[in-house]
């Protein structure tokens, strides 16, 4: 199942800890996208992926980044 956290005009750390307070959220397989303008936002969010044992996908669109962390 697909989550979508949306934190496009947010700064950091506000992409982060919002990514941080959709995971209880996920089970097994779960994808939780996080929609992000900060710069800071793949840095953040890859540590938080290791801390976690998450899985990364990056892609960039027009005007922000697409992040996915994948619940293993």
């Amino acid at each position: 199942m697909e989550h979508t956290v949306d934190a496009r005009g947010l700064l950091c750390p506000l992409p982060l800890i919002k990514a941080r307070a959709a995971l209880p959220g996920l089970g097994p397989g779960d994808e939780l996208v996080v929609l992000a303008t900060d710069p800071e936002a793949p840095i953040d969010l890859a540590a938080l992926a290791a801390d976690h044992g998450l899985r990364l996908t990056t892609g960039r669109e027009a005007d922000h980044w697409r992040l996915v962390l994948t619940a293993p």
